[in-house]
């Protein structure tokens, strides 16, 4: 039992990244997280269930045969009772502790196909809904020569696994695109930018999907809605208007 344990503990970390994040996570010295691993020992009552918490499972799981877990983790395992729908949810739910500390607006800003060379801000509110932690998007761009005017709203769900952030968003019009991005904070305490990669559909001059870097950066509760909103657009990378902090990010290598 021990050495299924320890087997499928590794392969839980294989797939949730840091392990130094996952013992700060749970509250489990490093040291003695790696007795766990390695099968020299096992952790107490207290610890055990605390580890199942954090990954989702029960504590019978942990110790189930490795090949079986395995395939558990892969999703082979037949759900009883589940729909696709409740599936694809499973992963938003219960997200409390990872994500209540994100939520508030901020500020995204990305290069996108539709404005080479430029550098797109839009307004992102994260918020908890019924137990849920959703996403509210705004993209706001006029060209320069006033001839394109574009608004687009998007709404979705957030979720953490590992220290990385995950978003799936849908544009709210008929035959909408549907946008995902992954982020991280440098810092577990640094909250007030998120870097990542964002992939949607650029809409101009024709649709095609496209990845790029972007960043999120918080926006502190004092600032009004019109002024956030105001910022919202397309601007010229050297730009005085865009934080240091985003363009070097954007545009270094």
């Amino acid at each position: 039992m021990t050495e299924n344990f320890s087997a499928n503990l590794r392969s839980l970390c294989a797939e949730h990244g840091s392990i130094s994040q996952i013992c700060r996570d749970i509250g489990v010295n490093r040291q003695q997280f790696n007795r766990y691993l390695n099968g020299s020992s096992l952790p107490s009552a207290h610890n055990m269930r605390r580890i199942a918490r954090h990954f989702d499972l029960t504590e019978a799981e942990l110790f189930a045969e490795t090949a079986s877990f395995e395939r558990m983790l892969k999703g082979v395992l037949p759900q009883v009772g589940k729909t696709p729908t409740d599936a694809f949810m499973d992963p938003f739910r219960g997200q409390q502790k990872n994500l209540r500390r994100y939520v508030g607006f901020y500020h995204s800003f990305f290069c996108t196909p539709s404005w080479e060379g430029k550098i797109f801000c839009s307004l992102i509110r994260i918020q908890e809904v019924d137990g849920l932690f959703t996403i509210r998007s705004r993209e706001i761009a006029t060209s320069p020569d006033k001839s394109t005017h574009q608004i687009s709203r998007y709404a979705g769900l957030v979720t953490m696994r590992g220290n990385r952030i995950f978003v799936t968003e849908h544009e709210l019009v008929r035959e909408g695109s549907v946008a995902n991005t992954i982020l991280y904070s440098a810092h577990r305490q640094q909250l007030k930018y998120l870097r990542g990669m964002t992939m949607g559909v650029a809409w101009r001059p024709y649709p095609h999907p496209y990845a790029a870097k972007t960043i999120w950066k918080r926006l502190h509760e004092r600032v009004p809605a019109r002024e956030a909103i105001a910022a919202c657009g397309i601007y010229p990378i050297q730009s005085t208007k865009i934080d240091p902090t985003v363009r070097k990010h954007l545009t270094e290598a």
